[in-house]
C-alpha cells in the first residue's frame, strides 16, 4: 500500500486530571507544561510534523484541557510559523463530547472528522522519537488492526507490558502487573498505529457494551479485548528516546536527558561555550543583548555553569550565580549568588540573593526572596515565597504565600 505522511492523522487524547504532576496541573494541562522552556506537547508534535505529519487532532476533555491546549497552540499558524513548517499543520479539537477513555476519545474523533486512513495515536505526556516510515510500513506489512510502540524497562509495574510471539504478534497484554506477573520487560509506550478498520470494532455490540459500563481505555479495555478475540495485534520494538513525564520526578528526569542530548539546534538556542552546553535562547535585537550581559559575566567568572544548561530569552542573572544541569525559562531574573541544581525554573520567576534551589520544579511567575532554600520540592504557579524560608520535600499549590523564616517539611500545600 503506497501512503504519504500527509495522510496519516494524529490523535492525542488528553482527558485526564494529571493528579500525580500536581501542583504543575492544577490550572494547567500536563500537555503545555513547560519543559525546556516550551510546552511539554510541542517536542512529539514536531517531531512528527518534521516527517511530514499535516494533521493533529487533540482529544481533550475538560475545560482546563481545552484552554490550556487551545490557548496554547490554536489552529496551527503560530506553530508552524515559528517551526517553518510549510505547508502548515492543523490542529483541531475534539467536540464538546465527554469521552470515558482515551480509547472512547479516538472513537469519536475518528467519527467527528470522519478518518478512514491510518491513525496515529500518541500521548499528551510522553516524549518520544519516532522513524515514522519505518513505524507505518511494518504495521501494514503485518496487517494489523493495531501495532503497540513497545520499548524495553527496567521498572514495568506502572506499564502495560506486552508478552510478544515469534512472528511480534502480542499474545498477552498485563496492565500494570503485580511484582512477578510481568510477562516481559517490553512495556506500552502509549503510541499506536490503527486501521481504518478500528472504527468497526468500536461500533460493535460488545465495545458498545463496554462503553455504556465505562471502560474505554486502551491499557485496561480495548488492547485485552482486541488480543482476547483474535485481532491482529502487533509489537514494534523501539530503542529511541521514549520518557512518560507523568510525575514531578519523571519530568526532571526527562529534561536533565534532553539537555544531555539534544542538538543546538533542538535546543533553539546559541551556545555560550564552544566545548560546553551552555545554551542561551533568543533572536531578537533585545534578547540577544541580553545573551550577550550573561555571556561577559560567563567569560569573566561571575556566573558559573556545570552540565548542560538551557536559559531563556530575555533572563537576568546577577553576580556570583551557579547553575548546573538546570533549566532557566523566559524573562526570569536570578539575583546575586543564588545557586540552581539539577532544577527547572519556568518563566517569568524571581530569584532573590542567596537563594538555594536544589532538585526542584519551580513553576510561572513564583517569587522566592532572599535567602530561600528550596530543596526537593515542586513549586506551583505565582507562589509567593519569603525571605529565608527553608522548603525540603515539599508541593506548593498556586497561588499561596509562605511566610518570612518557615520550615516547610515532608508537606503538600494545596
Amino acid at each position: 500500500m503506497q501512503w504519504s505522511p500527509e495522510d496519516i492523522k494524529v490523535v492525542i487524547p488528553i482527558g485526564g486530571e494529571a493528579t500525580r504532576m500536581r501542583p504543575l496541573t492544577v490550572e494547567t494541562s500536563k500537555a503545555t507544561v513547560r519543559l525546556l522552556n516550551r510546552p511539554l506537547l510541542e517536542f512529539p508534535i514536531l517531531e512528527l510534523a518534521k516527517q511530514g505529519v499535516k494533521e493533529f487532532i487533540f482529544g481533550v476533555k475538560g475545560y482546563i484541557n481545552y484552554k490550556s491546549l487551545f490557548d496554547t497552540f490554536k489552529e496551527g499558524i503560530g506553530f508552524s510559523a515559528r517551526y517553518r513548517i510549510k505547508p502548515r499543520v492543523h490542529f483541531k479539537y475534539q467536540p464538546r463530547v465527554d469521552s470515558i477513555g482515551n480509547a472512547d476519545s479516538v472513537r469519536i474523533n475518528m467519527d467527528c472528522y470522519r478518518i478512514d486512513d491510518v491513525t496515529l495515536v500518541i500521548q499528551g505526556d510522553n516524549l518520544i522519537k519516532l522513524d515514522l516510515r519505518s513505524l507505518i510500513d511494518y504495521h501494514l506489512a503485518k496487517g494489523a488492526i493495531m501495532t503497540i510502540v513497545l520499548k524495553k524497562w527496567n521498572d514495568v509495574r506502572e506499564f502495560g507490558v506486552a508478552e510478544l510471539s515469534e512472528d511480534m504478534k502480542i499474545k498477552r497484554f498485563v496492565e500494570k502487573p503485580k511484582e512477578g506477573e510481568a510477562p516481559s520487560n517490553l512495556i506500552n509506550t502509549g503510541v499506536y498505529v490503527l486501521s481504518p478498520k478500528i472504527k468497526d470494532i468500536f461500533a460493535s455490540e460488545e465495545v458498545s457494551t463496554m462503553r455504556e459500563e465505562g471502560r474505554m481505555d486502551f491499557g485496561k479495555d480495548i488492547i485485552p479485548y482486541l488480543i482476547t478475540k483474535g485481532y491482529p495485534v502487533y509489537g514494534y520494538v523501539t530503542d529511541s528516546l521514549w520518557f512518560d513525564v507523568g510525575t514531578p520526578e519523571r519530568y526532571l528526569d526527562a529534561m536533565k536527558v534532553l539537555l544531555g542530548s539534544l542538538e543546538e539546534k533542538e535546543m533553539g538556542a546559541k551556545k555560550m561555550d564552544v566545548s560546553k552546553r551552555i545554551f542561551v535562547q533568543g533572536t531578537s535585537l533585545d534578547s540577544i543583548r541580553r545573551r550577550n550581559v550573561i555571556a561577559m559575566k560567563y567569560r569573566k567568572g561571575r556566573l558559573k555553569v556545570e552540565g548542560s544548561v538551557l536559559i531563556g530569552r530575555h533572563c537576568q542573572i546577577g553576580n556570583n550565580v551557579y547553575i548546573e544541569n538546570s533549566t532557566i525559562d523566559n524573562f526570569s531574573i536570578l539575583k546575586n549568588n543564588v545557586r540552581v541544581v539539577r532544577s527547572a525554573i519556568m518563566d517569568r520567576a524571581f530569584v532573590g540573593e542567596g537563594v538555594v534551589i536544589e532538585d526542584s520544579v519551580i513553576a510561572r511567575h513564583v517569587e522566592i526572596r532572599g535567602g530561600a532554600k528550596i530543596i526537593r520540592s515542586v513549586i506551583g504557579d505565582d507562589v509567593v515565597i519569603d525571605a529565608d524560608t527553608e522548603i525540603v520535600n515539599s508541593r506548593i499549590y498556586p497561588h499561596k504565600v509562605i511566610n518570612a523564616n518557615s520550615k516547610i517539611h515532608d508537606t503538600i500545600l494545596t
